[in-house]
């Protein structure tokens, strides 16, 4: 979710600095919470502050300030990802300068959460909302009845292919990953050597979690609102089963390693470098960004399974909309995360995935002919949105960590050393297990 540049959209910016500044503060600056300020009566139009990302928002604040007379949205771009985030944790530990209301990307939730600085919407209706949301995408934001964010977007994972590609070689598009594996060898006997089967992207500890959700892993197990314990299984047979298998991919020639977001990277997705790439529901208008040359040659199918016949899925991404507790209406506050993006406002909707291409979590927005029946030009005409609603729909349930940041860091670096010394992914696990383990009992937390 980068303005108006795809390009950046899921850059790794966790660093490692980072995710010990966002954790201090977790455990060291904790308030009282904005909902449990005294009811005020506000007079006239009140301001409401919100920091974003999206692109093509200030469309979407246009368009909300204009059926609004109560309500204005005041936005700032305070930047992408931890840019944003350094900003945010520095404003709440001071008091004073936070947003009424901020993007959160799933991940982070628990992070802020912990802080006690997140405003619990559960009080202010947004219970009222739980139904137009798939069951999976609003246990990522809530515990019971207490709601830190509203859903925005999200990253339902399917596989986009070069049908060019695949008819050059006379390739069959594959269900399994065994059969994906299969392709693979044939693709590379076929070109010479000259085309992968795709890029795994080392760098990315998103996309290797989408892969792992899929597979079934659970790496952690931790409730927001009860966040003195977490569970850690990194290394888990599941997830080792996905490392096994693309350590074998990699090391048989049959997928590159070329870091995501890099020009060699997009260069790979325009020519026939590449004949899939495994994406997220906001992959099309990535894609379309970066490749703009290889229109009409990409289509979209279902992310192969481990079980032939099974329908299983992974989350790749996506975004939200909390309260902080410095916003001075919080049950105002409240109406904009709600409304903003809400399943009433399809104007805005309609500037979301027209313009900004997200993947809606709003399940009647979901279900419009407007959206599964949208027709994509540069995938010639096919509604990839009829491969990526009901993938949505599948994904399972997953917990995020309070130090997302420096596991993601201990995933891709971790993995990096193993690539680049052509040693044992799994073993990388291991050690991202041991780390991150380490590091949850130094930060005072009970691992289980």
């Amino acid at each position: 979710m980068n303005i108006g540049n795809f390009s950046a959209r899921r850059v790794s910016r966790r660093s490692v600095v980072a995710a010990v500044a966002a954790t201090a503060l977790a455990l060291t600056g904790c308030s009282s919470g904005g909902d449990d300020k005294p009811a005020e009566k506000p007079t006239g139009t009140v301001t409401v502050k919100v920091w974003a990302w999206y692109p093509e928002f200030k469309a979407v604040v246009d368009q909300f300030n204009a059926t609004h007379t109560d309500v204005k949205i005041e936005w700032t771009n305070a930047g992408t990802g931890q840019d944003q985030y350094t900003k945010l944790q520095t404003a709440l530990k001071a008091g004073k300068g936070a947003p009424d209301v901020v993007m959160l990307e799933l991940q982070e939730i628990p992070t802020f959460a912990l802080t006690k600085h997140l405003v619990d919407l559960g009080k202010y209706g947004a219970n009222d909302v739980k139904g137009d949301y798939a069951g999976w995408a609003w246990s990522q934001v809530s515990s019971g009845d207490q709601v830190y964010a509203i859903p925005v977007d999200a990253g339902p994972m399917a596989m986009m292919y070069r049908d060019d590609i695949f008819k050059k070689y006379n390739l069959t598009v594959p269900t399994t990953w065994d059969e994906y594996k299969a392709q693979a060898e044939k693709l590379k006997t076929a070109s010479g050597g000259k085309s992968f089967m795709t890029d795994f992207g080392a760098n990315d500890g998103g996309f290797m979690t989408g892969l792992f959700w899929q597979a079934g892993a659970k790496p952690y197990a931790y409730d927001i609102a009860n966040p003195s314990s977490i569970g850690v299984n990194v290394n888990s047979a599941e997830a080792k089963k996905v490392f096994e298998y693309w350590e074998g991919m990699v090391g048989n020639g049959l997928a590159d390693t070329t870091a995501f977001h890099t020009t060699d990277f997009y260069n790979g997705l325009g020519s026939e470098k590449y004949a899939t790439y495994l994406a997220a529901g906001w992959g099309p208008g990535y894609i379309q960004a970066n490749a703009g040359g290889a229109a009409g040659k990409w289509k979209v199918a279902p992310l192969p399974q481990w079980t032939a016949g099974a329908n299983a899925q992974g989350d790749w991404g996506g975004s939200s909309f909390a309260v902080t507790d410095q916003a001075k209406y919080p049950d105002i506050a409240a109406k904009v995360a709600i409304e903003i993006f809400g399943a009433k406002n399809s104007e805005a909707w309609k500037i979301g995935i027209d313009k900004a291409f997200l993947f809606p979590t709003v399940t009647p927005v979901l279900e419009a002919d407007t959206f599964t029946g949208k027709t994509y030009d540069f995938f010639g005409g096919q509604k990839v949105n009829e491969v990526f609603v009901p993938a949505y729909s599948a994904i399972g349930e997953l917990d995020w960590s309070p130090f997302n940041s420096y596991n993601f860091n201990q995933l891709t670096t971790n993995l990096g050393q193993a690539i680049e010394k052509k040693t044992s992914w799994t073993a990388a696990l291991d050690t991202a297990q041991e780390n991150i383990k380490t590091y949850a009992t130094q930060q005072g937390f009970k691992v289980q």
